[in-house]
């Protein structure tokens, strides 16, 4: 059933091809809503990378502020060695009179052999240190002598590891914030290059419903001077369902007035110039003429005389995917309808997408 519906739809559309104002076939209907979904996938990215680089800046914030300190500590340091070698100095000097004082007195020989034997002045500090009668100032001295040095060497190698250590952190944090950052651009150059696509489509679109639009008004022009031939294309042939030849159409008229509402948004329920879903296009207009019809695609699917695609007259209702959608059949091999959320009411091609999704046919 399905592959001699497609065979009857490209007979179809190369015989209106002959007969009607070239146009491109119609993409999926939502292909500009695919973009629009794809841009909010793009836009929820950036979003979500935006946190991930305000957490990866803080980090290196952190981290910056941590070498900063150490740097500061190591100035610090710095003075504080400097310092420490002129009290060292200071110490010397107040050693090397206690050292003169010893060397001068007839008292303190044992001292004076001590200082005569060293070899180096660690030696001489290991032998003063050593020696039981070492007055408390030397041994004062001596002490504050060595624990100073040790100290200040010991701080100087732990602030030098810690410097190197951070300025590693450092660098790791900000090869992350470039990275997200890198990212962060490519998002926003796709967000910006999707949107821009957007744009041109809609331009396109809105180019090509004009050209259907007065296309499609010199159709009717036209069709209005000349009388109703019984049956559409291709008279006489049967339809999908295997049933005879449908009656003429009679509601033609519905055409000029659905022409009147290109151009507004689809809403879902809607079934008013404020907004139409697409039985709600059909229930209005068909209202306009005096024909009641339910506001369900299901419902209208199941009424009046089941058509072939061949057969097709301006008036009648042509239905896709399961009766889940209907449009208003306009000639040409063009319909009219409200294709889905995001769009407006349009006019739109028996081709492409439409073709594969074409389901049946019915004239009220």
């Amino acid at each position: 059933m399905i592959i001699g519906r497609r065979r009857q739809a490209q007979a179809f559309v190369l015989v209106v091809g002959a007969l009607c104002v070239a146009t491109a076939a119609n993409a999926d209907p939502g292909s500009i809503a695919s973009k629009q979904a794809q841009a909010q996938q793009v836009l929820a990215q950036i979003d979500s990378i935006d946190r991930s680089l305000g957490a990866a800046v803080e980090q290196y914030n952190l981290a910056n502020v941590r070498l900063h300190g150490i740097e500061s500590d190591m100035r610090e340091n710095k003075k504080q060695l400097t310092l420490a070698r002129a009290n060292l100095k200071i110490s010397q000097k107040s050693l090397a009179k206690r050292l003169v004082t010893a060397y001068t007195s007839t008292e303190d020989t044992s001292t004076l052999a001590v200082l005569l034997g060293s070899t180096s002045f660690e030696d001489m500090l290991n032998r003063v240190e050593a020696i039981n009668s070492t007055s408390s100032q030397d041994a004062n001295i001596v002490e504050q002598v060595r624990s100073t040095k040790v100290s200040i060497q010991h701080h100087e190698v732990a602030l030098r590891n810690a410097h190197q250590e951070q300025q590693q952190v450092v660098a790791q944090k900000a090869a992350q914030k470039q990275h997200i950052e890198s990212q962060l651009a490519t998002r926003r150059q796709l967000l910006s290059s999707i949107k821009g696509e957007i744009q041109r489509m809609k331009a396109a679109e809105a180019a090509q419903q004009r050209r259907l639009a007065a296309a499609a008004q010199a159709r009717i022009a036209v069709q209005s001077q000349a009388p109703q031939p019984a049956a559409g294309i291709g008279v006489g042939a049967s339809t999908p369902e295997g049933s005879t030849v449908a009656p003429p159409n009679v509601h033609g008229g519905v055409v000029g007035i659905a022409m009147h509402y290109l151009g507004v948004p689809y809403v879902w329920g809607g079934a008013s110039p404020r907004g139409f879903d697409c039985s709600g296009l059909v229930m209005y207009v068909f209202a306009q003429i005096g024909v009641s019809l339910p506001h369900s695609s299901y419902s209208q699917a199941a009424m009046g005389s089941p058509v072939s695609i061949s057969q097709l007259q301006p008036g009648d209702l042509v239905f896709f995917t399961g009766a889940s959608h209907v449009g208003i059949y306009i000639g040409g091999g063009q319909f009219i309808h409200a294709p889905h959320t995001g769009d407006v009411v349009k006019i739109s091609s028996l081709s492409g997408y439409y073709t594969s999704a074409f389901y049946t046919a019915r004239r009220i």
